[in-house]
């Protein structure tokens, strides 16, 4: 395609779960890439939709197969919804990333729900989706998938940090992108939080009041991912076997305060002082990690408007739906482990 103006919509559901994250961007190719985000939303999950969710990991096949289909039936029913609140006419494309339910990267398997030719038919627009099963089926990690945004976005910054379900990090290295999952984060800290009866601890608040257990935090510190290099990415398989099983021993609160010290240890393990950060995702509101995080670090940290802290996932995955309409490399080789760059997802017209 040779437009140089798109007028997109970028969705996300992360594994977090707070809600599907749509936003209603436009994107320009000039010399650089620019973006203007017009209205943005994350629409909260049903309690319904989110408890099955969370516990699709177990499903048989069979349950896999028909919450696929109801999944993309509620997906399709949210975009039109917003679509008609915003009034947006003339959009070239939505571009979905859809809810990952496995992430196996190992076994040369992910799977992302929603992402299925019905949607297209049901929101009446061209779709782009299902941006990992290609860069695994290339011997890829699948992840991370935001890296070639923050290049093109955000390339002002020596180091870009996401801090959602999990964190990932991405940066230049003698001219190749090189990104990578650090640690879990907020997987970890609202399935506790849920135990104290918040959905997430707010600012920090439960971290700051818990303990720090030092057994508890030396044996997170040491988990065998944690020396591996990158590529290499997280789902909620590795969290379920390692990081449960090692702060089920304490009491919840506790959990909190020492996963946040942990979470903090092992992103300031990977920067260098003196660079320049952007932080963005659900974390960058956690005040408490952020102070930690300042603790063990001396890098200069930009936390930047809420706009973009709360959107930067769905603008991104917008921008990666338009570069494989350009038929433009998004998925790096060099992030990923794939075989080659390549331009990844799937094109729906209904």
């Amino acid at each position: 395609m040779n437009h140089q103006y798109y007028n997109v919509l970028g969705v996300m559901s992360g594994t977090s779960l707070d809600g599907i994250d749509i936003a209603h961007i436009t994107l320009v190719r000039k010399d650089v890439w620019s973006f203007q985000i017009h209205s943005a939303e994350t629409i909260a999950y049903t309690p319904s939709m989110k408890q099955k969710l969370a516990e699709a990991i177990h499903f048989d096949p069979a349950a896999i197969i028909e919450l696929n289909e109801e999944y993309t039936e509620y997906l399709g029913n949210t975009i039109n919804t917003f679509i008609t609140n915003n009034q947006i006419k003339e959009i070239v494309a939505v571009c979905s990333h859809g809810h990952t339910i496995f992430h196996k990267p190992q076994e040369k398997y992910t799977l992302q729900i929603g992402n299925l030719l019905h949607l297209a038919k049901i929101i009446k627009e061209r779709v782009v989706c299902d941006f990992r099963v290609q860069d695994v089926e290339l011997h890829g990690q699948g992840a991370p998938l935001v890296p070639i945004g923050d290049r093109l976005l955000f390339g002002n910054y020596d180091y870009c940090l996401n801090l959602g379900g999990f964190a990932n990090l991405s940066f230049e290295k003698h001219t190749q992108r090189i990104a990578y999952d650090i640690c879990p984060v907020n997987v970890v800290l609202n399935h506790y939080s849920l135990k104290l009866g918040k959905e997430y601890d707010a600012g920090g608040a439960f971290a700051k009041a818990g303990k720090i257990q030092t057994p508890q935090l030396k044996l997170l510190n040491q988990l065998a991912f944690y020396q591996e290099v990158a590529p290499k990415s997280l789902g909620m398989e590795w969290v379920n076997e390692h990081i449960f099983k090692i702060l089920d021993s304490i009491q919840t609160i506790d959990a909190i305060a020492t996963f946040t010290e942990h979470v903090a240890i092992q992103i300031a393990n990977q920067l260098q002082d003196k660079k320049t950060l952007l932080i963005t995702g659900g974390g960058a509101f956690n005040t408490y990690l952020i102070d930690s995080l300042k603790k063990h670090t001396a890098v200069k940290i930009t936390i930047p408007e809420d706009e973009i802290v709360e959107n930067k996932e769905a603008l991104i995955f917008a921008l990666l739906g338009v570069l494989k309409l350009r038929n433009t490399n998004n998925c790096l080789s060099s992030v990923t482990g794939a075989n080659k760059d390549h331009s990844s997802g799937v094109i729906y017209v209904p």
